[in-house]
This record gives C-alpha cells, sequence and structure tokens, in this order.
C-alpha cells in the first residue's frame, strides 16, 4: 500500500475536525507515516501518534468540553501571571495565558513527553518571532514545541526553546504538508479555517478580534501555498460557522464534519486502491 502522511492545520477550536480525519483512517485501517502540524493541529498530531485512536480522542475531548468547571480550573491555573503581578500593575501578565502550562494542563496523560515515544514521526511547526521564519521540531523533548506551535500572539505569551523567541506556527506555515513531500507516497491535507460567513454581523470581543485576524492571516497564507502543488487530498470541513474559540461546541463541530469524513474516505479509497 502507498504510504500516508498528514498535515493537520492551525484554526483554534475548528481543529477538533481533524479527529473526524483520525476516525476515518482508523475506520480504512490506514495508519499514516507522518504527521506534521501547527498550532492546534500540532496537538492533535500529538494525541494520535502517541498511539490514541480517533473514538478515543473524540471520547476525550468531548468529555473535556461538558465538563466547563474542570475546563475553567485548568484554564485558570494556566495563566503566566500571578498574583504578584496583579500588586505589581503588570496586568497584561494577569490575562495571558502560558502555553506550556496550558499543554500541561490539558495533555498531560495522552502525550508523552519526548517525540521519541511517539508512535507516529511528528513535525511541530512554530514560528520564530525575531527572525520571522518557520522552525520545525522533530525530535527531542515534545512538550515545549507543542507550547511554541499554540502560542497565540497577545493571548498567549512566547515560548523560549533553544534560545528563540517562538510564537504559534500557523503565523508563518499553517498546514504544513510541504514538509511531508519526501516522507510519503500520499499526502493528506486538513485545512480547518473553514469557508468565510459573508452575513454574520455580531461585533466579537476583543479577544475573538484578535484571534479571527491570524485567523484571516493563515487563510491568506494556506491560499498562497495553494497557488503551487497543492497535497494530493485536501480536507476542508464546513465548520466555518465556529468561532476559534468555540471549544465547549466539540460535539456541533465533529456532527459538522460528517459530509467531510464521508467523501474523504471515498477519495482515500480511490488513491489507495482499497
Amino acid at each position: 500500500m502507498k504510504r500516508v502522511a498528514l498535515a493537520l492545520g492551525a484554526g483554534g477550536a475548528r481543529g477538533l475536525a481533524h479527529i473526524a480525519v483520525f476516525e476515518a483512517l482508523d475506520e480504512l485501517g490506514v495508519r499514516p507515516v507522518a504527521i506534521a502540524g501547527s498550532s492546534i493541529g500540532a496537538l492533535a498530531g500529538a494525541v494520535y501518534g502517541s498511539g490514541m485512536s480517533g473514538a478515543e480522542i473524540r471520547r476525550f475531548a468531548t468529555g473535556l468540553a461538558r465538563n466547563r468547571a474542570e475546563v475553567f480550573r485548568r484554564t485558570m491555573l494556566s495563566r503566566a501571571g500571578s498574583v504578584g503581578d496583579v500588586l505589581s500593575g503588570a496586568l497584561s501578565a494577569v490575562v495571558q495565558l502560558d502555553p506550556e502550562k496550558l499543554v500541561a494542563q490539558f495533555l498531560r496523560d495522552p502525550v508523552p513527553d519526548d517525540f521519541a515515544a511517539l508512535k507516529i514521526p511528528l513535525t511541530v511547526v512554530a514560528s520564530d518571532l525575531y527572525a520571522r521564519r518557520t522552525v520545525t521540531f522533530e525530535s527531542g523533548p515534545l512538550r515545549p514545541p507543542l507550547a511554541a506551535s499554540i502560542a497565540i500572539p497577545g493571548l498567549m505569551r512566547p515560548v523560549v526553546v533553544g534560545g528563540r523567541v517562538l510564537i504559534d506556527g500557523g503565523c508563518t506555515d499553517p498546514l504544513p504538508f510541504e514538509l511531508l513531500r519526501a516522507k510519503a507516497d500520499v499526502i493528506v491535507a486538513v485545512d480547518i479555517t473553514g469557508q468565510p460567513v459573508e452575513d454574520r454581523r455580531d461585533v466579537p470581543s476583543p479577544v475573538e478580534t484578535l484571534y479571527s485576524a491570524v485567523q484571516l492571516m493563515t487563510s491568506s497564507i494556506i491560499a498562497g501555498q495553494l497557488r503551487h502543488e497543492g497535497p494530493d487530498i485536501l480536507v476542508r470541513p464546513d465548520i466555518g460557522a465556529f468561532r476559534a474559540l468555540d471549544f465547549f461546541q466539540a460535539n456541533a463541530i465533529l456532527g459538522a464534519t460528517e459530509a467531510a469524513k464521508a467523501e474523504f474516505k471515498s477519495q482515500l479509497r480511490a488513491v489507495l486502491g482499497i
């Protein structure tokens, strides 16, 4: 059988749609030989690469989404600031999240400490803030690169890895299928930026506005990437109606992926001849 590699895109809560792709692969008995992920795609790739099935990841994600109190508790424990920052007037540190703490709080069980412990090789994408370029990680400690990959500007503080100040991977490579060219015969890319919603007129919160601006940027980057040689299969779930921070809408997001999941399975069967 041809070797399949999986590129998982950036997109906040819409990244829950990656679970449907994992389930489709499991149902077809296809195991990727490599995964590359950016931002939420890196987290999803790490969880799937750890050995959890798509169905197990669905239960994990929807279980968290049903327990709002626990999510809020873990999020509060992930704040970058402290009481001391409040007293000193450093309010920006108080409202920001520490992505390293966030990874520890939400993925401490399914995700191993080191890339070597993953069952599927993973490439994590982050962005070097000052060098203005993509940075990739494939070996060594796993959680710091994951934290860097999700470090949304403004919402989370940057992560320092190897002396480099890193932010969200979606800022430079939101759909990293090019990184997989030499690793497989068939490249599947999952774009979760969602379709534009032309008729929305509600004014989002400042945080949502910031994240939506990042989404606008990533959509433009992906459009540029796809003008050249694209992946063999491009999966685009119809999830544009969901906001980037709609993590509590896990069931609805997954429900909206069913059509894309069925189409992906049909496309993959045709490409692999199964």
